[in-house]
């Protein structure tokens, strides 16, 4: 089962992708998920990840079949 990859906001647009599916093979973090779905070695430390809707941090494993969002960083007021 391939994991879902979401690009959202500035992401997306810098990307020039929202939605992408890769094989899980190798994929053992959310650093690796980024690597292989956008080809860039480092997932920039400001770049904000979820896992199937829950917060999570870079180095936290991944699995067949998750869905794994990035996020630029959110600003309020």
């Amino acid at each position: 089962m391939p994991i879902k990859v979401k690009f959202f906001a500035s992401l997306r647009e810098q990307l020039k992708q929202d939605l992408k599916e890769i094989d899980a093979a190798g994929i053992q973090t959310i650093s690796d998920v980024w690597e292989k779905a956008t080809d860039t070695p480092l997932l920039p430390s400001h770049v904000l990840c979820s896992v199937n809707l829950e917060h999570r941090e870079p180095h936290e494993s991944v699995k067949d079949g998750d869905e794994v969002a990035f996020f630029p960083p959110v600003t309020g007021g």
